[in-house]
């Protein structure tokens, strides 16, 4: 890591969740009936979603409504611009799945470490801001998850600052007729939902911000895209059993409207290493544009696909 930025380490933040909170993201990514060991806390397989780590950034501990603004401008990085937090959207994320979270934070203590990968310059387009964020057991030290991620800052770019590495490429097979099919219809109040877990972003509930950025109006979270197209895949390819799943990435190809019905391509690559195959898939929404491009997930299938447990 080199460059303005790079290695900077935000002070760790304490993270914490109740079963509710748990119970409410599944119902939010699409999670079904047939699926109750993600539902309905009494189950004897009951289990967190595996990709609810990605939300604690946002939520930390509070139980309230958060001041999305107020709390991303909170630690500027040293060397780069103040960036503008009202124009930013997500660019890529990559989820690594180290250990299952327990259904409850209560009585332990976690905590959310996160440093900086690298600030890059877009030029004109924007900046992009690549960070790395673990979910970490205070007392033992032990990593539960790993995100990678970049944020774009819409428009705000031109500083001096270095054009950054070229991102890897996870295209589907080229001639291939992919191996599953999954949808997921959005509705009108889907964004509206989402946000509830902890991802207060106005451009997700109101038509302004959205409008400000060229977007027309209100767009979904792109997290609440990526987390249909993982369940999408973990029910399809995993059983729904969260042990099937190691890794998970997409990047934010473009914005998805409420209301949108996602449909998400899926190919086994029959790759295999340590045990895990490499997954590949694009989600598009139905009649339109790729919205999640570059995704890959490292499973291990089970015959039939649907739920096992």
């Amino acid at each position: 890591m080199s460059g303005p930025g790079a290695g900077f380490e935000y002070p760790p933040k304490e993270v914490s969740w109740l079963k509710r909170d748990v119970l409410l993201f599944a119902n939010s990514i699409g999670c079904t009936a047939d699926e109750l060991h993600f539902l309905f806390e009494l189950h004897p397989d009951f289990a967190v979603f595996p990709t609810y780590p990605i939300i604690l950034p946002f939520k930390n501990t509070s139980q309230e409504v958060i001041d999305f603004y107020a709390s991303q401008a909170e630690t500027p990085i040293p060397g780069v611009p103040k960036f503008d937090s009202r124009r930013v959207v997500d660019g890529q994320r990559l989820m690594t799945f180290l250990k299952p979270l327990p259904p409850t934070s209560e009585g332990r203590k976690f905590e959310l470490r996160t440093k900086v990968i690298g600030v890059y310059d877009k030029g004109k387009a924007g900046s992009v801001v690549e960070n790395q964020s673990d979910i970490v057991d205070k007392e033992t030290g032990e990593v539960y998850a790993r995100a990678v991620g970049s944020a774009f800052f819409v428009g705000q770019g031109n500083w001096g600052g270095p054009k950054g590495p070229a991102t890897q490429n996870f295209p589907p097979p080229e001639g291939k007729k992919a191996d599953a099919v999954v949808s997921h219809q959005t509705t009108a109040e889907s964004a509206l939902l989402y946000r509830l877990n902890g991802d207060y972003n106005p451009l997700h509930a109101t038509p302004e911000p959205g409008q400000k950025m060229g977007f027309g109006g209100a767009i979904m979270h792109g997290l609440s895209s990526w987390n249909f197209a993982c369940h999408g895949l973990l029910k399809a390819i995993g059983g729904s059993d969260p042990k099937n799943i190691r890794e998970f990435q997409a990047r934010f190809a473009s914005p998805v409207k409420p209301g949108d019905k996602l449909v998400t391509e899926i190919w086994r690559t029959g790759e295999v290493k340590d045990g895990w195959e490499e997954i590949r898939f694009v989600t598009k929404v139905e009649g339109g544009k790729v919205c999640l491009s570059n995704g890959r997930a490292l499973m291990k299938p089970v015959a039939g696909g649907q739920s096992k447990l």
